[in-house]
């Protein structure tokens, strides 16, 4: 009788890697992220798992996913390419904050304090990958009879709840892709990983030799995105 091959679930694997990671201080883990383009379908799964995980309102889009067209007529075919923010090692976005807003944690994750910024979108305009976007204090269901109660929930960025209908934050500021921090505290990963159908996304503790992210780190047939800016964009795509 043939063995039966049992195969290993990625996402029960790279969970018990960040389960692993958040025992550590935050300056001893190094959070990455690796993103197979052979493997994305164009779902757009992400994207709306982001979304509603983290309650964006109209306009503020974390995690979009690019459409390409790749090749020569006629031997032509698509790309999807998921852009979240790229937690460059040497952000263009931090450098031009006035109010120092904004800068890169110990653990690699680039963060807004919304008590902090003004809003005045200088981070928006250097940032080369349009990673960050604006919250212009907008609902999906206004000019509605009513604004609908889900919207008015609190989000959790960044561990803490954000009431937007109540104290404004985080409306007026910039706001981008933190790895779902929130999420990480809790030995989660963040929500665009968990919902992706393709498994085309690998995240976890690069410091961390083990993990299935440290490990597809190494692969050969890896690109960064507009590594010419100078930027140092830390998530990798393989192709």
């Amino acid at each position: 009788m043939a063995e039966l091959v049992v195969k290993e679930n990625l996402l029960i694997r790279m969970q018990a890697d960040v389960k692993r990671a958040v025992q550590k201080p935050e300056n001893e883990r190094r959070w990455g992220m690796v993103i197979d383009l052979r493997k994305c379908v164009g779902c757009h799964a992400c994207t709306v798992s982001c979304i509603a995980e983290n309650k964006l309102p109209p306009g503020v889009v974390y995690r979009p996913v690019l459409d390409q067209e790749i090749g020569t007529y006629p031997n032509v075919t698509r790309r999807f390419v998921p852009r979240p923010c790229m937690q460059c090692d040497n952000p263009s976005c931090v450098s031009v904050c006035p109010v120092r807003a904004t800068w890169k944690r110990h653990d690699g994750v680039v963060i807004v304090d919304y008590d902090r910024c003004i809003g005045c979108r200088y981070c928006l305009t250097a940032c080369p990958y349009g990673a960050r976007t604006s919250d212009f204090g907008n609902y999906y269901t206004e000019h509605t009879p009513e604004i609908q109660p889900y919207e008015k929930q609190p989000s959790n960025e960044y561990c803490k709840s954000w009431d937007r209908h109540g104290n404004r934050s985080p409306v007026g500021n910039a706001r981008k892709c933190h790895f779902c921090l929130h999420r990480l505290e809790q030995g989660l990963l963040p929500q665009c990983v968990s919902t992706c159908v393709g498994r085309a996304n690998y995240f976890g503790d690069i410091h961390d030799a083990r993990s299935l992210v440290a490990q597809m780190a190494k692969s050969a047939n890896q690109i960064k995105l507009l590594e010419e800016k100078g930027t140092r964009p830390t998530v990798i795509y393989l192709v």
